[in-house]
């Protein structure tokens, strides 16, 4: 696909479009904008621009499709796989000003929010109200909604509350030929027609421009208790978890812990915790609900599962603030991980009761290859993330031979039921996987789906295939 530059004369366009005021240029206004979470990629953006409403959004997509402009929409900028990156320059469209909560309607348990609101900051505005909204990913504190839609992200909660795709049930949605469309209703059945609503979500930004968000809302538990759960080894801990729902419970999140992880937070941060010799691996349990005493039976339940896969110990936590240290424990994994070592992080996804076969191939994977690894996740779902450490490779072994590893982790990954993305999205950087996954058919329905809604390609261009 053949683009064009921003010349002087769009430039101009673009301000009237938006004002002077909210449009970027020159590199050191631009160097936020040319990278995101993802490890050692920059691509600079020829202009940004932080539209407020959609109507700006809408004249700034005709006027590109007008003019072969590439355009990349950008939420907070905390994604793993470089689906905000301005691959092929142009013009960069930032939501950072699509931040207000429009409504929360506690009468139908909804609330319509623009994307460029922190996920935390309405998660708090709606548990004000006595409700709960789940989807809650490690970078809830930083993140956007609008990004968590067009990632289709999870979080700890998603194995008892389901991810994202469960709650959003309208989208107001920007075309490139700058038409405006609700991509549903605002009900909890949809029966009409192809469902638009769950085609947008995780499609990375590559089919329109989501400008507000419709979302179910649940009353919120008032009880919970948490529990962190010790093993020998990662296996075991792993093959405790499909056998906790066996047992007929349902947590409200079940993560998984390796000890290298722990011990990296333990440096990075200032968190009491005192780690057995022995210890190789973590299960952070936590039950929710409106009843102690069916949460309590619950724990009882999981506790009986643990001892039968050589559960050492198992800590229950005894006040709100040691609940808060053990969650931290966890969410602060991936900034310690960063901190330590040169990395990648992938993000695998199996049946959960495939979680052993799974961490003892990628092991297996990094001896052969000569790499360490640091894996933790959401073990109640089977999303396990997979940070690759450098370790004693060598600089020519990390650019050149690691790509073969980390294809046979994705290849082990499918060959167990699962696939390439839990919650990351496919963006850049893994989009070169794909195809251990998915068939030629697969690739002819997204491209033809891509060429109904962005003909031109402008958008997001040379994302997810």
């Amino acid at each position: 696909m053949e683009y064009n530059k921003i010349s002087g004369q769009l430039l101009n366009a673009i301000k009237s479009i938006a004002g002077e005021d909210a449009v970027l240029t020159g590199q050191e206004n631009l160097e936020k904008y040319s990278h995101d979470e993802t490890e050692d990629l920059v691509y600079y953006p020829e202009v940004v621009v932080k539209p407020q409403t959609p109507e700006q959004v809408s004249a700034l997509l005709k006027l590109c499709n007008e003019n072969m402009i590439p355009v990349t929409p950008r939420g907070a900028g905390t994604g793993l796989s470089g689906g905000a990156l301005p691959i092929k320059g142009g013009l960069l469209i930032a939501m950072e000003r699509f931040n207000k909560v429009l409504e929360i309607d506690e009468q139908n348990l909804q609330a319509t929010v623009e994307p460029g609101v922190v996920t935390e900051e309405f998660m708090n505005q709606v548990a004000a109200k006595g409700l709960l909204y789940p989807v809650d990913p490690a970078s809830k504190g930083s993140c956007f909604i609008g990004g968590n839609v067009s990632h289709g992200s999870g979080g700890p909660r998603v194995v008892k509350y389901g991810t994202i795709r469960e709650y959003v049930l309208n989208l107001q949605v920007v075309l490139t030929s700058g038409e405006i469309i609700w991509t549903g209703a605002n009900t909890l059945k949809y029966a009409s027609g192809y469902n638009l609503t769950q085609l947008m979500i995780g499609s990375e930004g590559t089919l329109g421009i989501v400008t507000k968000i419709v979302v179910k809302l649940i009353p919120a538990p008032t009880l919970d208790a948490l529990m962190l759960a010790s093993f020998p080894s990662n296996e075991l801990a792993c093959a405790a978890v499909s056998a906790i729902f066996r047992a007929g419970v349902i947590p409200s999140a079940l993560e998984f812990m390796e000890r290298k992880g722990v011990e990296w937070v333990k440096e990075h941060d200032d968190i009491a915790f005192d780690l057995q010799d022995g210890i190789e691996a973590f299960l952070l349990i936590e039950v929710d609900g409106t009843n102690q005493d069916v949460i309590f039976a619950d724990c009882e339940k999981i506790n009986t599962v643990l001892e039968e896969f050589d559960c050492r110990d198992v800590l229950f936590a005894d006040s709100s603030a040691q609940k808060d240290e053990l969650w931290r424990l966890r969410r602060t994994m991936a900034v310690s991980v960063k901190s330590n070592s040169v990395y990648k992080e992938e993000d695998t996804v199996v049946p959960r009761a495939a979680l052993p076969g799974l961490i003892k191939g990628i092991k297996e994977t990094g001896a052969k290859y000569g790499f360490g690894s640091v894996c933790y996740g959401h073990a109640g779902d089977g999303n396990l993330h997979v940070n690759i450490i450098k370790a004693n490779m060598s600089d020519e072994d990390w650019n050149d031979k690691l790509k073969f590893g980390i294809r046979e982790i994705f290849e082990l990954t499918v060959s167990l039921g699962g696939t390439l993305s839990g919650e990351h999205g496919i963006g850049l950087v893994q989009k070169q996987f794909m195809p251990i996954k998915y068939t030629d058919v697969h690739f002819a329905l997204w491209k033809g789906i891509k060429s109904v809604f962005d003909p031109n390609g402008i958008l997001n261009p040379g994302k997810i295939f």
